[in-house]
């Protein structure tokens, strides 16, 4: 059978017996060593239950903030909630006040969660702005707070941490993030290879994943330019790290977590679904978010899935055009039962970009944020409702 690959994976080898261990993360064995990135709008109860499904891992909630978890916002506690059929159950949270976050890692590991990530990388201008999210590890002994808080709320519950290469090419940080990660107690930390300002464009610095896993002795775990199973195995055996972060390759792809236990396991993957097949995928993957979030919200948030599970194939242009304006689940089904259900899945599709495009931005950072980078004073987070929802709805769009 032909292997349905781009030219850098056509000669990619199934991982060997023995080759990788599982991922270990305090208590928790994770086989094979893949991890669903936390991603805003993306990786909600639904989806998360549609890639366990299709293969094991450890697949995380999208982020949450510490402030709006512990008042109450109703969505945000909607985000961070899950189902009995989920395990283990992962959460990554948000926060700048470490008393937040050691009260939101105590009440999680109170309702059943089983790890903890935190997101000490979000490039989105109003978070860096306000001196959170990627800018945090600017000021190593304020990350150290936060995560020691973390890691003392959550007790036994593992803790890691996510972060960038840096803001840009001239402020790296993830190094220094690696220390302080390893200093407070956190079980391993997460590289998106990728600065700041790069936001999701030009490859990831796996050189830099690498770099990362020989200075600290705790797991790392790669991020960036997952888009293939073969490509998780190119990145373990080029840095040595511990395990594969799957972001945007597996937007509109939730088969790739079995194409990735499939590899892992030394089994060359079967191939992917066809036109129908997909759409029955997307069907699935409807149901579970309609009732997850309802009627109304639910087909709003299905438009872009939609564009998702059908880039590539012949005449889907015209189809996104129309899918992006559905208003409920019957016409998205008149819409796809146009396209040929016998069509393959076009290998084009396997690399292209379904979200998050190729600009690059200016980091803004506080007044003079960088004077005082001794300083472990927490930035002002959102606090109140308004405020909170202001935040949540930047991270959406972010």
């Amino acid at each position: 059978m032909e292997r349905i690959a781009s030219p850098e994976n056509q000669e990619v080898e199934p991982a060997r017996a023995g080759e990788f261990a599982p991922l270990e993360l305090g208590p928790l064995r994770v086989w094979p060593p893949v991890v669903l990135a936390p991603m805003a709008g993306v990786t909600n109860y639904p989806f998360r239950r549609l890639c366990r499904n299709f293969g094991a891992g450890l697949y995380i909630s999208e982020m949450i903030t510490a402030r709006g978890y512990l008042m109450g916002n109703r969505l945000t506690r909607l985000l961070a909630s899950s189902q009995p059929d989920e395990e283990p159950r992962s959460v990554q949270i948000y926060g700048v006040d470490p008393i937040d976050v050691y009260e939101i890692s105590r009440e999680l590991v109170s309702e059943g969660v089983e790890h903890i990530d935190m997101n000490f990388g979000c490039p989105v201008p109003k978070v860096t702005r306000s001196g959170g999210g990627s800018a945090v590890p600017l000021k190593p002994k304020l990350l150290a707070r936060l995560v020691g808080a973390a890691v003392r709320g959550a007790g036994e519950v593992p803790v890691t941490i996510k972060v960038r290469k840096g803001i840009d090419d001239r402020l790296q940080t993830y190094l220094d993030a690696g220390r302080v990660a390893q200093e407070e107690g956190a079980c391993a930390i997460g590289l998106h290879a990728r600065t700041a300002a790069q936001l999701y464009s030009g490859e990831a610095d796996w050189d830099a994943i690498g770099r990362l896993v020989g200075h600290v002795s705790i797991p790392v775990l790669g991020n960036g330019d997952i888009w293939e199973a073969w490509d998780a195995l190119r990145m373990l055996r080029q840095t040595g790290c511990a395990g594969a972060i799957v972001g945007r390759g597996c937007l509109g792809r939730p088969w790739l977590f079995r194409e990735l236990a499939e590899v892992f396991d030394g089994r060359e993957p079967g191939p992917p679904p066809n036109f129908a097949e997909v759409c029955e995928i997307l069907f699935d993957h409807a149901e579970l978010v309609i009732d997850f979030f309802g009627e109304t919200n639910g087909i709003r948030q299905l438009r872009k899935w939609c564009t998702w599970y059908t880039i590539g194939f012949r005449h889907s242009a015209r189809a996104r055009g129309e899918l992006v304006r559905v208003n409920s689940l019957a016409e998205i089904r008149t819409i796809l039962a146009r396209g040929d259900p016998d069509e393959p899945f076009p290998p084009a599709a396997l690399r292209a970009h379904r979200a998050k495009g190729g600009r690059t931005q200016r980091v803004v950072l506080p007044e003079g944020y960088l004077e005082s980078r001794g300083d472990d004073t927490p930035p002002r987070g959102p606090r109140t409702p308004a405020e909170i929802d202001a935040f949540e709805k930047a991270l959406r769009g972010g």
